[in-house]
């Protein structure tokens, strides 16, 4: 079977099914795999966030967070496990996004991103995801997005309440919903 130029074989078939959604393709199957991620956080959000992201086929997923996995934690940050009780977040969770997809690079960044360290920890990535719950962190992030013109996606749910901002370069649109 021939592939198309950029993808093996093994992504072809892996990937198959999202590069047939309209509006998608191969170009787009191409475009992820050479891109880079950043996502901030590794709990509750962020643990569907990484599936999802390592799934598609991000080629590079950088992780950020500087926490370890408790078990009242586990009904609803799903990338980690009993087993994982006790370990960094950020461990935990690359393990998990790499068994699920090999073919992706994961980089792990054991901190809590502050003034000091958060522009060299994103200058290397093309998108920022924030799925932290921190104000503060919240607020450097975005601060460092508009800096760096990188684009931002953030989220952020308390209770059965949720927020979603994508920004870039600081103009965000929000969508916000409440269940009721």
């Amino acid at each position: 079977m021939a592939t198309p130029a950029g993808l093996t074989g093994g992504e072809v078939s892996r990937y198959s099914r999202q590069m047939l959604a309209p509006g998608f393709g191969v170009q787009a199957q191409m475009r992820l795999k050479s891109s880079s991620i950043l996502l901030v956080g590794c709990g509750g959000l962020g643990s569907i966030i990484a599936m999802y992201l390592a799934g598609s086929g991000v080629g590079r997923l950088g992780l950020v967070d500087n926490d370890t996995v408790e078990l009242s934690n586990l009904h609803r940050q799903i990338i980690h496990s009993e087993a994982k009780v006790g370990n960094k977040k950020v461990i935990s969770a690359a393990e998990r996004v790499s068994a699920l997809n090999s073919d992706i690079e994961v980089e792990t960044h054991t901190l809590r991103l502050n003034a000091e360290n958060v522009l060299e920890v994103m200058k290397g990535y093309d998108v920022v995801v924030d799925a932290t719950d921190n104000p503060s962190t919240r607020y450097i992030i975005n601060d460092a997005c508009v800096f760096l013109g990188k684009p931002l996606v953030s989220g952020s749910a308390i209770g059965f309440e949720g927020t979603h901002f994508h920004s870039a370069c600081g103009y965000a649109l929000c969508m916000h919903t409440q269940r009721g």
